[in-house]
């Protein structure tokens, strides 16, 4: 999308006050879609988000011909996989030019197809993804992979077999391949290092409803047990904690409060720590979590992100606009993503005292540290932001920016807010639900 269309005028120094809903998480919806082509029955997926990478996923499921189509309930699909075939090549490409969702589509169809075509992949650009892993844990189960123009093809003249793979890093996206491709092959796949995010752990019980053998180790290992066949499944997706996070840091930063519905403690215990450490207050009931900012100043802090249980990369960059209105110098170590730091010079312009560094700072050492990339941040606080120009360069930053806008002083123009659709539901509804004062160029105040 160019033009006006997206582009947002954010009038800022309002407080964001009322209740929005979280639904199902980006992070495993669009996996839990993929999952699906693996039955031979229909599978009911529930709690589902109206967002891009959902609709993406559904096109490129009918395209190998799945039956998508709503459910009885809001928010539910109903995916039957029994007429799968092969898609046409210029028609995927279509689909999925700015999604790297199709690089799980490959196990499954090996396993279904006995071949897959992954064309040139998007995604955000926040930092190294090689998906020549994603290649090369496929090669161990035994695909063969050409190289071509417009993609990568993939065979399995034979069934897949299991394999033993240690992950270098554990990466969400590595895991899920494995995960995806190990269910249905041949024998014992043994996964060291692998990632145990709660979205992970959510496709294992999906995956284990369609009758998968699934077992996950204190020591970060996965075994999965090949199995002939699997069946559907009735899964409600868990509540996407980034989104809430985002949320909880918008009502920090505007001082504002905001009542997360659908918001769940266990899986945002880190974050909540962190919040209360920061001065941000919180109440936790059944339906959901309240965030507010309770007068005084907010605290600096000492920050390192990691993977689950550490503090996710995804919370960092709402958190950071928030810290700085807080008091003091707080240090950010960024160690999963080298580039997601990028995001505060558009901070800086807006008033922030934001510096960044090549040492990692205030933790241990990281993967990083020698390679030269400016990975640690001191921000320097409080600073009164003021409106600005800004240009999204990544989904969180995104979201980052339109916090920063909505605290600053004066008038911001916000622009690719298209992008902040990949990861948010009716964003532009919520805030108007919570009295943000925002409009589209030409349109009335929304």
């Amino acid at each position: 999308m160019t033009g006006t269309d997206d582009v947002l005028l954010v009038h800022g120094g309002t407080p964001l006050e009322g209740e929005i809903r979280v639904r199902g998480a980006k992070n495993l919806v669009p996996k839990a879609m993929v999952a699906a082509l693996l039955g031979e029955a229909p599978s009911r997926l529930r709690n589902v988000p109206d967002i891009r990478d959902v609709r993406v996923v559904r096109g490129l499921l009918q395209l190998h011909g799945v039956t998508v189509r709503p459910g009885d309930e809001p928010g539910e699909l109903v995916l039957d996989p029994t007429h799968v075939e092969s898609a046409n090549v210029a028609d995927i490409d279509a689909h999925a030019g700015s999604s790297r969702i199709p690089i799980l589509f490959c196990g499954p169809l090996l396993h279904r197809l006995g071949h897959a075509f992954i064309p040139g992949l998007g995604g955000c650009d926040i930092g190294g993804r090689p998906i020549d892993f994603h290649f090369d844990v496929l090669r161990q189960f035994g695909a063969k992979i050409e190289k071509r123009a417009d993609g990568q093809y993939l065979e399995a003249p034979q069934r897949l077999r299991g394999t033993k793979i240690r992950l270098p890093y554990p990466s969400v996206g590595a895991t899920e391949q494995v995960l995806l491709t190990a269910v249905l092959a041949e024998g014992v796949t043994e996964l060291s290092n692998a990632a145990i995010e709660p979205e992970i752990e959510d496709l294992i019980c999906v995956l284990q409803k369609m009758g998968a053998i699934i077992a996950i180790d204190t020591d970060r290992t996965i075994r999965i047990t090949g199995v002939d066949k699997l069946g559907g499944y009735n899964h409600q997706a868990l509540p996407d904690r980034l989104e809430a996070a985002s949320w909880a840091s918008a009502a920090l930063a505007t001082n504002g409060n905001i009542y997360v519905r659908g918001a769940q403690q266990r899986s945002m215990m880190t974050f909540l720590n962190t919040y209360r450490k920061v001065g941000g207050a919180f109440e936790i009931d059944d339906e959901g979590i309240r965030f507010w900012h309770p007068g005084g100043q907010l605290k600096s802090i000492a920050l390192e992100t990691d993977v689950h249980p550490g503090f996710q990369t995804d919370w960092q960059q709402p958190l950071v606009v928030a810290l700085t209105q807080a008091t003091g110098l707080s240090i950010v170590h960024e160690t999963v993503y080298e580039s997601r730091l990028g995001f505060t010079s558009a901070l800086n312009q807006m008033g922030a005292h934001i510096q960044l560094y090549r040492e990692c700072l205030g933790g241990s050492d990281c993967r990083f540290g020698q390679r030269n990339f400016l990975h640690s941040a001191v921000v320097s606080g409080p600073t009164k932001l003021q409106g600005a120009d800004l240009v999204i360069p990544d989904l969180r930053g995104g979201f980052s920016y339109l916090i920063a806008a909505l605290a600053a002083e004066g008038t911001s123009r916000v622009h690719g807010i298209e992008l902040i659709n990949r990861g948010y539901e009716n964003f532009m509804e919520k805030l108007v639900e919570l009295g943000a004062k925002v409009e589209l160029p030409g349109s009335a105040l929304v």
